[in-house]
């Protein structure tokens, strides 16, 4: 099978599976993540280091501090030559585009043509490609199909269709019964879908970097999301805290299919599958839409990308080991889907050949990149934009603004926000 796979791939890789073209160097690469994640790419560096004749020093560490380590060592100069980056920080560590190596100046080694250029535009700042997408996530409905069934209804393609199946649980399963499950993150992504399907845009502009909605606009969306309350379609902001605010594979109601859905990345299939016994009951579908949508509104990101070091003295070997990671079979085998899903479409095509792919996370993703959706902007995930998002939604939740006021106050916020993070 892998003689099949690299014959098909073979025009696209030959420049990057000859002879190395960079001098044998001694490299550091960096990453954060869990111990499966941490196996597999030490075993595709070795792999890799190998191949093109490069000694490789593996980073890593776990999610918490693994930003702060990085900032520190961009500040001193001492950073890795290669590094995976998550997509929100591209704009901290390269403001104008020249804190991180520009990857267009290598791409006589890594085959950027496996992406396209939307994708490659997510990594780019001020003209200069920093960071290379690893996989892309967005979001999906990930809906128990076995509780829809026993309701006698299908999966709802629209929220008039999600609020009418809402009666419908009531009537045939009980008052415990929920289509839709939306609180804390999710309503606060919810509102965004909406205002997205609205207007088209997203939240935040990606090149001026300011708030996209006007006020009215950004009410209504608050306003749909109370409605989805009042309808019964989802619980309520105050009952999801009475539970404690659990992850969604944690909670009782999902494993026992009394919430039937539910807008996930796609990328946490097997997380939220998990409770289930035996097959999981669970499909992706596309986002329901509002009537009128003007697209389908979904965020969609890179979860994370690799870069190299503006400082890096032999950025050509590391360029090497990037384009095996992320593009030749010997890299990418090994590395599987530990980052989802890939973003190079020479490495789907590789893992789906050894049969490495599941068929939902293949669906999810597939939905995820056909959706007709928003630029994103990375400023959407500074914290402080989404503590002035989300916290002011919950005030709004348990009643002590109106729907006009939490407007006014997120968009200040947020306008405080953006300041701080772009000044």
């Amino acid at each position: 099978m892998k003689s099949t796979v690299t014959l098909v791939l073979a025009s696209g890789l030959m420049a990057t599976t000859a002879l190395s073209a960079a001098q044998a160097a001694d490299l550091r690469v960096s990453w954060w993540g869990g111990d499966a994640r941490h196996a597999a790419t030490q075993e595709a560096l070795q792999i890799c280091g190998e191949k093109y004749g490069h000694n490789i020093s593996p980073e890593f560490t776990g999610f918490d501090g693994h930003l702060e380590r990085l900032t520190t060592q961009l500040a001193g100069g001492t950073e890795p030559d290669l590094m995976q980056v998550n997509w929100p920080w591209l704009p901290l560590f390269s403001p104008d585009g020249t804190g991180l190596a520009d990857l267009n100046d290598y791409a006589d080694i890594i085959d950027l043509s496996q992406w396209s250029d939307s994708l490659l535009a997510t990594g780019t700042r001020n003209g200069h490609l920093n960071g290379l997408p690893v996989s892309i996530t967005g979001r999906v409905l990930f809906a128990n199909t076995e509780t829809f069934q026993a309701a006698g209804i299908d999966v709802p393609d629209s929220w008039d269709g999600m609020t009418e199946a809402a009666a419908t649980f009531k009537s045939e399963l009980g008052d415990n019964y929920y289509p839709f499950d939306a609180a804390t993150y999710n309503a606060m992504l919810i509102t965004a879908l909406y205002a997205s399907q609205k207007t088209g845009v997203g939240f935040i502009d990606p090149v001026s970097n300011e708030i996209a909605w006007d006020v009215a606009t950004l009410a209504e969306a608050i306003e749909f999301y109370q409605g989805l309350v009042d309808n019964g379609v989802v619980k309520s902001w105050e009952a999801i805290a009475g539970m404690g605010n659990p992850n969604l594979q944690e909670r009782g109601d999902w494993a026992a299919g009394e919430v039937a859905s539910s807008y996930e990345w796609n990328s946490t299939y097997s997380q939220i599958s998990g409770p289930f016994e035996g097959e999981s009951p669970l499909a992706p579908f596309p986002a329901p839409r509002i009537e009128g949508a003007v697209n389908d509104g979904i965020f969609r990101k890179p979860s994370m990308t690799f870069a190299i070091s503006a400082n890096s003295d032999n950025p050509e070997a590391a360029a090497e080991i990037l384009n095996c990671l992320m593009v030749e079979e010997d890299g990418v085998i090994p590395m599987g889907t530990q980052r989802a899903i890939p973003a190079s479409q020479a490495a789907v095509e590789i893992l789906e050949a050894e049969g490495l792919l599941a068929s939902a996370d293949l669906e999810a993703n597939r939905l995820v990149l056909a959706a007709d959706a928003p630029e994103p902007s990375p400023y959407f995930e500074d914290p402080g934009v989404r503590t002035a998002y989300e916290g002011v939604l919950e005030e709004f939740a348990y009643g002590l603004l109106s729907a006009e006021e939490a407007a006014q106050a997120i968009i200040d916020g947020t306008n405080d926000a953006l300041a701080r993070a772009t000044r």
